[in-house]
């Protein structure tokens, strides 16, 4: 008979806290908690809501009759951490005090590990993280980016990318570590990664907007002109950073970074924005075409995910580009909470080995 695990899994929003309860991978409840501004502004830092945030999860899990002892595990949303190797990390007190402190910057995610080791250690049992954004598998070769001051990052939608690399390669009867295949999570950032036997070996740094442009991020720019909009004196480095990336994109075309408002507007006879929608479409097709580069054309499977894959126009103009290199799989959206539940099944299974964050 198989072993029933049941783990809880916490990933922080910044007005909201998703949680969600696995047997195995069953999900057995999931449910949205929403934080009013009013709330959540009585606090000067991140860090400090974590307190609040528990005590709403306990409460819930409370009322829908969860009793806490049957637990094996608790898994958070990896934050803004060093960057590390993918896989599933065990919680340790270097990480906590790196998700405290916000070492590469504050953000909600960054009280995933906090709060799940804060249950954790009442029940005794372990608290992990998976795949947080600032996996770093790169190629020495990836990071050179032709200005010796400015190195290239790895910052992208690990969790997502990996759970679906993974999911397609046991479709395909392998092992994840056993074939190349190219992820395009396609959301409010888009991120497009080249993995190769289990690392992801090149991607583009979705946080600063670097690739394609996406419904909020500039994507790459010409460098020319933007060091003369930078200089020319109408704008702060503030407003340039808002329009690389949370103003830019769609929302900087089409005032909108929603892309059934950009479908709607298509099927009304708006010809800027169907050319608009499908540049973004080409623009990801080039981007996948460059990890066949950096993969040698040794490519599994191309992957669409992320909220725009449940849109057939948009996955039809990138397919149709890339169709040559591989087989396309389209995974539409981005199940985080049971993929996050999966990272700690593989380590409670003896499947994989908890890393260790230093």
């Amino acid at each position: 008979m198989t072993e029933v695990y049941r783990i809880l899994t916490i990933n922080p929003g910044s007005t909201s806290t998703k949680i969600a309860i696995f047997d195995n991978e069953k999900p057995v409840l999931e449910t949205t908690l929403r934080h009013p501004a009013e709330e959540i502004n009585k606090f000067d830092k991140i860090f400090d809501q974590y307190e609040f945030r528990k005590n709403v999860i306990l409460e819930t899990l409370n009322e829908n009759g969860i009793n806490l002892t049957k637990l094996s595990a608790v898994v958070g949303r990896g934050g803004l951490l060093k960057p590390i190797q993918g896989g599933t990390y065990s919680v340790s007190d270097s990480m906590i005090e790196d998700l405290k402190v916000g070492i590469l910057g504050e953000h909600a995610s960054n009280l995933g590990g906090i709060l799940a080791n804060e249950i954790a250690k009442q029940l005794n049992i372990p608290a992990f993280i998976v795949d947080p954004v600032v996996v770093d598998e790169m190629d020495e070769v990836a990071r050179i980016s032709g200005m010796p001051e400015l190195a290239r990052k790895s910052i992208f939608h690990a969790l997502n990318q990996k759970a679906v690399a993974r999911r397609a390669a046991a479709e395909m009867g392998k092992a994840y570590e056993d074939v190349n295949i190219i992820v395009a999570h396609l959301g409010g950032g888009i991120s497009v990664g080249a993995h190769q036997n289990g690392r992801v070996i090149d991607v583009n740094n979705a946080l600063d907007g670097e690739g394609p442009f996406s419904p909020e991020r500039a994507g790459g720019l010409p460098v020319g002109d933007l060091a003369k909009m930078c200089f020319s004196g109408k704008y702060t480095i503030d407003d340039i950073k808002k329009k690389i990336k949370g103003q830019g994109g769609l929302v900087a075309y089409l005032g909108t970074n929603d892309g059934r408002e950009v479908e709607k507007m298509i099927s009304e006879g708006n010809e800027k924005a169907a050319l608009v929608y499908e540049a973004m479409a080409y623009q990801v097709a080039k981007e996948i075409g460059s990890c066949a580069a950096v993969l040698k054309g040794k490519v599994d499977a191309v992957i669409l995910t992320g909220g725009i894959a449940y849109d057939k126009k948009f996955v039809k103009w990138v397919s149709d580009r890339v169709a040559f290199i591989a087989q396309v799989i389209v995974y539409p959206g981005e199940d985080e909470m049971i993929a996050l539940a999966e990272g700690g099944l593989r380590v409670l299974r003896g499947e994989e080995t908890a890393k260790i964050y230093e």
